[in-house]
């Protein structure tokens, strides 16, 4: 609810408020599970979007769409009079929102390409050693050098195989690429496809200018993340979610310190955000909450614990809600010890003791006045939101989606030219290259065989050709010879017969 141009929170002995110009500072939704923090998220959500400020948020629960209907008074009348506030002074209301799903099934399709995602977030997703990792950079260090884009699995694969085949020749650019983490990376992407975390990827990719949309009052949309079914995988849930952070981050210019910010961002189960993420990681997630602010992009973690964040982000988060904690174990009592300690102390009642015996739907407050300093603890309850609480049927949120400006721009997949297509052309060129070579080579044996049988049958003909001169020399000669013999002999003959006759 706004007052004075100011988001009304809660109310106690004060009035506590967020301050436009501050609500980029970030902030921290903290409580045990029931003690109202989607309560306190979607009151937040409708006073930033009646203030002019599109949200982004995560609906774990599936209870969050609701806001596209007006609440029910005699719901909320009594709570409004035990904090002093006349219901008369507070409408019903629905507000502008937009439905988003990765699966397509809740809401607009969401999809990245695997360029866009990077090899780091991609690398966490698919649970990659050191090696595999440094493997998949190179992977996309290439694809970057070739211009070949990486949109969806298949590219991806096709790219791994790519780079494993031509390894020899890449060493000395880009480093060793062995055949073990190759193939290790390439069972990791069949293991997420497996699981359905193919859908992710594709195009057209999500335009993140889509969920930064006023209606036609000013009123800025709350773009509900449908995810009950992502969430099923808090692994490929957390991945995304900080997928969506870092893209705002890379997408949005720098802004300097506004009014009010140009988006606001909620992050509910935010402890899944660091489990198990690598040092690196979490560095590079601090200094995006660091930065971020400067583009007018305010963050807003919900999770149970506030120690669920580590202390570098959590020092960051100036806007503070913390819901009731529960003291059952050592552990507990010292994460309470610690949750109290991050409020600047109030004399009128001890944080820690407060925390411990708040009510559902109360909370102590801190948030940042105008100079940017934390406010003293307040201990306040939460005011109800003036949209409808509980959920919609999924008739009421597919006419929803249909009626919606965005409807038909995502809905349908497309599979444009990428690094697949890419790589199945430049086989096919080297292979029709090894096959133009091979006919060469082919026809220069068969035309040196010609060759070789033409020479071989001029040998041949040459020598039948000599032999029939030699033949003919020799028979000349024989009967030269004969001829003689034969006159010699028939001289002899005659000289004989006539020697005869002159003795007679």
């Amino acid at each position: 609810m706004l007052k004075d141009g100011r988001i009304l929170v809660g109310k106690g002995e004060k009035e506590a408020f967020i301050l436009p110009q501050m609500a980029n500072r970030h902030g921290l939704i903290a409580g045990a599970t029931g003690t109202g923090k989607t309560i306190t998220l979607k009151v937040m959500a409708e006073s930033f979007s009646s203030l002019g400020v599109p949200v982004f948020l995560a609906d774990v629960k599936g209870d969050l769409g609701a806001c596209v209907k007006a609440g029910d008074m005699s719901v909320i009348e009594k709570r409004l009079e035990s904090i002093g506030i006349d219901p008369e002074e507070f409408p019903m209301r629905s507000f502008p929102v937009c439905f988003w799903d990765v699966f397509s099934e809740g809401g607009h399709p969401v999809r990245t390409t695997v360029s866009d995602m990077g090899s780091t977030l991609l690398a966490r997703l698919l649970g990659l050693t050191e090696a595999q990792t440094g493997v998949l950079a190179i992977v996309f260090r290439l694809a970057d050098d070739k211009g070949w884009l990486l949109t969806d699995l298949k590219d991806l694969r096709a790219m791994v195989a790519y780079t494993a085949d031509h390894a020899s020749e890449l060493l000395n650019d880009y480093g060793n690429v062995s055949r073990q983490s190759a193939g290790a990376v390439q069972r990791a992407l069949l293991q997420l496809e497996d699981a359905g975390g193919d859908i992710f990827f594709g195009e057209p990719a999500i335009d993140i200018h889509d969920w930064m949309r006023r209606d036609e009052d000013g009123r800025g949309y709350i773009n509900v993340f449908h995810c009950a079914k992502l969430f099923r995988s808090p692994l490929l849930y957390s991945t995304f979610m900080l997928w969506l952070l870092a893209e705002l981050f890379e997408e949005l210019p720098e802004e300097g310190d506004l009014e009010k910010p140009k988006l606001v961002f909620f992050f509910d189960e935010a402890h899944l955000l660091f489990n198990g993420a690598p040092k690196a990681l979490k560095e590079n997630i601090e200094q995006v909450v660091k930065l971020i602010r400067s583009k007018g992009v305010g963050v807003y973690f919900i999770t149970q614990q506030p120690s669920d964040i580590p202390d570098p982000i959590l020092a960051q988060l100036g806007n503070r809600v913390q819901h009731a904690l529960r003291a059952y174990t050592p552990a507990e009592q010292k994460a309470i010890r610690a949750a109290a300690q991050t409020f600047r102390e109030n004399p009128a009642f001890d944080t820690e003791e407060a925390i411990t015996s708040l009510g559902t739907g109360e909370a102590v407050v801190s948030f940042l006045d105008e100079k940017g300093r934390p406010t003293v603890a307040e201990r306040v309850t939460i005011l109800p939101p003036q949209s409808m609480m509980g959920t919609i049927d999924d008739e009421r949120r597919r006419a929803e989606i249909e009626a919606s400006d965005l409807y038909g721009r995502y809905d349908t997949a497309a599979d444009n030219e990428s690094a697949y297509e890419q790589i199945t052309a430049d086989k096919l060129r080297i292979e029709e290259e090894k096959a133009e070579e091979k006919k060469k080579e082919e026809e220069a044996k068969a035309a040196a065989k010609a060759e070789k049988e033409r020479e071989k049958k001029e040998k041949e003909a040459e020598k039948k050709k000599n032999s029939r001169k030699k033949n003919s020399a020799l028979g000349k000669v024989a009967g030269s010879t004969a001829t003689s013999i034969g006159r010699e002999l028939g001289r002899t003959i005659f000289r004989g017969i006539l020697n005869i006759l002159k003795r007679k």
